[in-house]
């Protein structure tokens, strides 16, 4: 059991039936009345993202996700394939699991597949991946009064918003938590 003043980021709960990751909490003591926790929730079920508001000092229970790490192969008729790289051992993810994954993964990339004793609950990307860009428009010299923007697709199908200086072929620093462009690699 925790406590709501034990959050932390990233801490998963079991709470009203499903599995939750603690994005963002916020501890609140109005003037008046009782302290309460705001939090940002994601349910790793789902991949739903939900505002939920605790009583301080409410306890739930503590989920314990267990993660290895695994290389991902390639797509296999609607299932994605991925190998543990100490064992050998192949896994089968169907794609509607991991759709919002697959638009900033590629072959042979490192990831963390999360699993809640038998049951899977999909993929952790790594914070930051590199990616080609494979088509934006050119960005054109003086015709913005700040930094300006435009779209680009990148290697993996995913558009990004991206500076005007960015051009194809160029490698870009993705976050995949905020799924946006960091910087050229």
């Amino acid at each position: 059991m925790i406590s709501t003043s034990e959050f932390k980021t990233g801490l998963t709960i079991e709470y009203d039936g499903s599995i939750w990751r603690i994005m963002e909490f916020q501890h609140v003591k109005p003037g008046k009345g009782a302290a309460f926790v705001r939090s940002k929730l994601k349910n790793l079920r789902t991949g739903a993202i939900q505002d939920k508001t605790f009583r301080a000092g409410e306890k739930m229970e503590t989920a314990h996700i267990e993660t290895s790490s695994m290389q991902y192969l390639y797509e296999n008729g609607g299932n994605h394939v991925f190998m543990d790289t100490s064992t050998y051992e192949q896994l089968e993810i169907p794609e509607e699991r991991i759709e919002d994954e697959l638009k900033f993964m590629k072959e042979n990339m490192q990831v963390e597949i999360m699993m809640y004793g038998s049951e899977l609950l999909g993929v952790e990307l790594p914070k930051k991946v590199e990616l080609k860009v494979v088509e934006t428009e050119p960005g054109i010299r003086g015709d913005t009064s700040g930094g300006g923007s435009k779209s680009a697709t990148l290697e993996t199908g995913a558009v990004v918003t991206v500076p005007l200086f960015v051009n194809v072929d160029d490698v870009l620093i993705i976050n995949t938590d905020e799924k946006s462009y960091v910087s050229r690699a």
